[in-house]
C-alpha cells in the first residue's frame, strides 16, 4: 500500500523524549506512530486509558484524614516550626 506523509505539531521536549524512548525500543517515530494508529483502528478506540487517574485507597484515606484534621484542628497536635516537630518526634 502506498505511504502518505502527514505533518503533526508536537512540543519540542515531548518529541525528543519520545524519540529517545522509541530508540531504546528499537523504533523510530514513524514506526511508533504507525503502531499506535494501527492499534487504534484494530480496537476502534484509543489504545490506552484516557481520563483522570484513579485514586487508590491509601490516597483516599489520606485525603479523608486531612479533611478531618481541618474540621477538627483541636484534636490534633500542631507545630510552629520544623525544629519543634522533629524534637517531638525524636523524643
Amino acid at each position: 500500500m502506498a505511504k502518505q506523509s502527514t505533518n503533526i505539531k508536537i512540543e519540542e521536549n515531548l518529541k525528543k523524549e519520545a524519540q529517545d524512548l522509541f530508540a531504546e525500543l528499537g523504533l523510530d517515530m514513524t514506526t511508533a506512530v504507525n503502531m499506535f494508529l494501527a492499534q487504534a483502528v484494530k480496537e476502534q478506540a484509543i489504545p490506552f486509558r484516557v481520563g483522570a487517574p484513579k485514586i487508590n485507597r491509601e490516597t483516599l484515606d489520606a485525603l479523608k484524614e486531612v479533611k478531618e484534621m481541618k474540621n477538627n484542628p483541636s484534636f490534633y497536635k500542631g507545630y510552629t516550626s520544623v525544629d519543634d516537630m522533629m524534637e517531638d518526634i525524636l523524643s
